[in-house]
């Protein structure tokens, strides 16, 4: 007991003498919200929802290798356990689905396993959507 008392006064002497009080005179801390200016109990419009192709109308490719469109939506869960896209694009279910099956170069055997390289597939693949305002400034010409 007298160990955890001794303890105690001394933490409780080193962090009275530790010299950190509160500054009185503290200047406030300007933040530029990524929103602009606007406040938080600002309501504005929502922004356009994106519009999908029709089925089997897929977008020409703009350089050579580069990966394919998705002509869904592309929110489909991707875990290390589960793979949403597999639902429809797996090599057993696609045919059935009416689904592009997955290439063989992403695939390690005859079953159609995914290799690891290419198990999330949205790190290559996008939503082909025309969407009404640029996400980000693009100059990539194909040229």
């Amino acid at each position: 007991m007298k160990k955890i008392l001794t303890l105690a006064a001394i933490v409780l002497a080193i962090g009275g003498c530790s010299g950190q009080q509160a500054d009185s005179q503290a200047t406030p801390v300007n933040i530029k919200s990524l929103a602009g200016d606007s406040a938080v109990t600002d309501i504005r419009p929502a922004d356009a929802m994106p519009v999908y192709p029709s089925r089997g109308k897929a977008l020409d490719r703009s350089f050579t290798d580069q990966p394919p469109l998705i002509p869904h939506k592309d929110d489909y869960k991707i875990t290390m356990d589960k793979n949403g896209c597999l639902t429809c694009h797996s090599w057993d279910k696609a045919p059935r689905m009416k689904a592009t099956p997955v290439a063989k170069s992403h695939v390690i055997d005859d079953k159609g396993t995914l290799n690891g390289h290419n198990y999330f597939c949205t790190q290559c693949h996008v939503a082909q959507a025309e969407n009404k305002a640029p996400l980000v400034e693009n100059k990539f010409s194909n040229q």
